[in-house]
């Protein structure tokens, strides 16, 4: 449209013409909503960033056991290390993504009461499958207050959303309103067994499950390496009292460093997931400017005249130049630079290899000349 205030979509709900291959659809950009829904997706996919990152660091360190042949690491780090990131964290992305690719609008309608003689009744966006029926409208039998939901249910007008929707996940929402995840993960901890917005049947169960492999994992461990490394040196240990002192002070470093491993790993899964937010605060950041400098320097400029307009561009120009594509993108090095540095590498990386000696002819005919 030329006024640029209205836009229309050109295909229904889920069809091919109306979905984006890659990208946001623009429509998104007159939308009333638009901060906010690019605010939770940008959330969104940092976590997922993150965690795949952060997952992928773990896996090197098995990596890393198995090609130096570290038996206790490989099976006493790295496997719980994997059990607790993949039962909260990796079943964090799993939920994101089911969260996207789950039909709301179908789920809502399916609560929705309705008039059968309204012009919304028989909708097409009604898609559930109800007693074998994939997306087929029900006429109740009026006994209510005159309204049915598409599946059939005769409304009362006091009706709880769990008694009108038709999937009965449980929770006050039944699977048919869709959850606020942050509040659903927090709950895994702090209320286990219950879940007021499930997405799926049984998520409940299945939550208990990785919450007890989560809490099996952190004393795995912490304990199991230093207790197989004290049975391995006290077998190459003899009996005597200075002996016995040296194996008690290796158990006790041991101890210490296994716990700071333990406490570094997962305190720093919740606090390096919550660092690759910045990625969403600096995309955030960076539109935001895009959008002041477009309107303020193109947009307020193109009614007043063409040199106003010339003038507008050429600020437009340099402001993003020398903003969004210098300045912005050396901070966006830096950060990206500092998720590999801390969040990713401090997975598998410690620093505690072979020092690194450059070469040197002096340092060669100096060690050849000296007496053996």
């Amino acid at each position: 449209p030329e006024d640029g205030d209205v836009a229309e979509m050109t295909g229904t709900y889920g069809d091919g013409s109306s979905v984006y291959p890659f990208g946001l659809d623009p429509i998104w950009h007159v939308a009333a909503n638009e901060l906010l829904f690019f605010n939770s997706f940008k959330m969104k996919l940092s976590v997922i960033f993150g965690i795949v990152q952060m997952f992928s660091g773990t896996c090197l360190k098995g990596l890393n056991a198995i090609y130096f042949g570290k038996r206790l690491d490989f099976l006493f780090e790295f496997l719980p290390m994997v059990a607790f990131a993949a039962s909260l964290f990796v079943y964090m992305v799993v939920l994101i993504f089911m969260k996207w690719s789950i039909n709301w609008n179908s789920r809502m309608l399916s609560a929705t009461c309705l008039d059968p003689a309204s012009d919304g009744w028989g909708s097409v966006d009604y898609q559930e499958t109800v007693n074998g029926q994939t997306g087929v409208w029900v006429e109740c039998d009026g006994n209510g207050d005159g309204t049915c939901t598409p599946w059939g249910y005769s409304c009362q007008g006091n009706d709880d959303l769990a008694d009108k929707c038709p999937l009965d996940f449980g929770g006050s929402g039944d699977g048919c309103q869709p959850p606020n995840l942050i509040t659903s993960l927090i709950n895994i901890a702090l209320a286990p067994g219950v879940v007021d917005e499930p997405m799926y049947n049984g998520q409940a169960g299945m939550q208990n499950l990785l919450l007890a492999i989560a809490g099996i994992s952190v004393p795995m461990l912490l304990c199991a390496k230093p207790y197989f490394l004290s049975k391995e040196a006290s077998t190459h240990h003899h009996s005597h009292d200075e002996e016995e002192d040296d194996e008690d002070h290796g158990l006790g470093e041991i101890l210490i460093h296994q716990a700071i491993e333990t406490i570094e790993f997962v305190l720093g899964m919740v606090s390096n997931t919550a660092s690759y937010l910045r990625l969403w605060a600096l995309s955030l950041a960076h539109s935001e400017l895009a959008t002041v400098f477009w309107e303020k320097a193109i947009l307020s400029t193109l009614n007043v005249n063409w040199f106003a307009t010339f003038i507008g561009y050429g600020i437009f120009a340099g402001t993003t130049f020398g903003v969004l594509l210098c300045m912005d993108v050396l901070e966006c090095f830096l950060h990206a630079l500092r998720l590999h540095w801390v969040e990713f590498q401090n997975k598998f990386f410690h620093a505690d290899g072979v020092r690194f000696a450059p070469y040197s002819f002096k340092q060669i005919l100096k060690d050849a000349g000296s007496p053996n």
